[in-house]
């Protein structure tokens, strides 16, 4: 299979869908790979890089679009590509359709096999491409936090973990999965006050084991988050839903009655946002105040850090890629249960019943094309 690897055009996304080992592993098995000019040079990888490992270097991106039989992107398409993005092309990507109704319908119209990374699914309910950026999403949420709540940053003026004879801040963690421990942890190393929702009580069962003392993992309901957020110096937002929207959790009247240049990071803004104040962000631009509260809204996190994630998103990828480009995407789903739900849309049918609900589409079960 003949596999295109492109440079990342969203704003200020740093990250490449394949190491030059990742695409050694490719070449190992056959497969001949495309990689856009300068497409790694963000995460630390050359163009030689790439040479080395057995790539043939394209200038052009619709020359891989063409020729490729699956394209890799960490992002979803943008809107420059949509046009070169052809009928039954195997897309494998983040995409967050249940988030960007736009970008769902165009899809639609290009027709593409969109398999999307965040909904690849462990038959436990892990996911397992999401699950390393969501640890580098999480723990980045908390130093975003920290940061913002600076006074030169527009925040509150207050130091995380406090000092002696000075209180430390109060963080309050929506959401107890990955992100959201993730979060936590680092908040807590930080020195503090942690309190982590959950409305799965297995799941905070689990988390009082672990958790530092400065932790106090509680159930989630409205009036708990009421009553938290007034406490609150920075609210973490870290509530998943695979694949559809996220809940709205906190409105303006919530805001109303926080504590003036607090923060708020909402890591599911991907997702929609779990804040009805929330829109995306840029990490050129990341920020804006509503209510006199700071908003942290930028969607890709991780190209923050694009060497870390990049390592970390092909060591979760490349497997499944490997897979798909060995088998086919059809016998690749019949043959492994976690690629099924993974695929979100094939010859403009809707797939993943969670992106139809969100925008009250038609579903067709992936079984109908296997």
């Amino acid at each position: 299979m003949i596999v295109g690897i492109l440079k990342e055009i969203m704003a200020e996304e740093n990250r490449v869908a394949m190491t030059p080992a990742g695409v050694e592993i490719m070449k190992n098995n056959g497969h001949k790979v495309l990689v856009e000019k300068n497409a790694g040079i963000g995460s630390g990888f050359s163009d030689e890089d790439y040479k080395r490992a057995g790539a043939e270097i394209v200038d052009s991106p619709k020359t891989i679009y063409e020729a490729s039989e699956m394209i890799m992107h960490v992002k979803e398409p943008q809107v420059s590509e949509y046009e070169m993005i052809r009928k039954d092309q195997i897309f494998f990507a983040y995409f967050h359709f249940a988030g960007n109704e736009s970008l769902t319908r165009e899809m639609q119209k290009r027709r593409p096999v969109a398999i999307a990374y965040e909904t690849i699914e462990n038959p436990d309910g892990s996911l397992p491409l999401l699950t390393p950026m969501s640890e580098v999403a999480g723990k980045m949420s908390t130093q975003e936090a920290a940061k913002y709540l600076e006074s030169a940053q527009g925040g509150r003026g207050v130091l995380m973990g406090g000092i002696a004879g000075v209180t430390p801040a109060t963080v309050l963690v929506i959401g107890g999965g990955i992100v959201g421990t993730n979060a936590a942890l680092m908040a807590c190393g930080l020195g503090a006050q942690v309190y982590i929702l959950d409305m799965n009580l297995q799941r905070l069962r689990k988390l009082s084991e672990f958790m530092p003392k400065n932790c106090f993992p509680l159930m989630s309901s409205p009036a708990t988050i009421r009553d938290l957020a007034k406490k609150a110096d920075a609210i973490i937002g870290a509530v998943l839903l695979p694949g559809e929207k996220a809940p709205k959790l906190i409105d303006e009247e919530i805001l109303r009655t926080m504590k003036k240049g607090a923060v708020i990071v909402d890591v599911a803004i991907d997702q929609g946002g779990c804040f009805t104040t929330s829109r995306p962000t840029t990490h050129g631009n990341p920020t804006y105040e509503v209510e006199g509260i700071v908003h942290y809204c930028v969607p890709n996190m991780p190209g923050a850090v694009p060497r870390t994630s990049t390592m970390a998103l092909t060591n979760a990828t490349l497997p499944y890629a490997v897979e798909i480009a060995n088998k086919g995407w059809k016998q690749a789903a019949i043959e492994n249960d976690s690629i099924k739900p993974g695929i979100n849309m094939v010859d403009g049918k809707i797939t993943f019943k969670g992106v139809a609900q969100a925008f009250n589409l038609d579903y067709t079960p992936i079984e109908n094309f296997l």
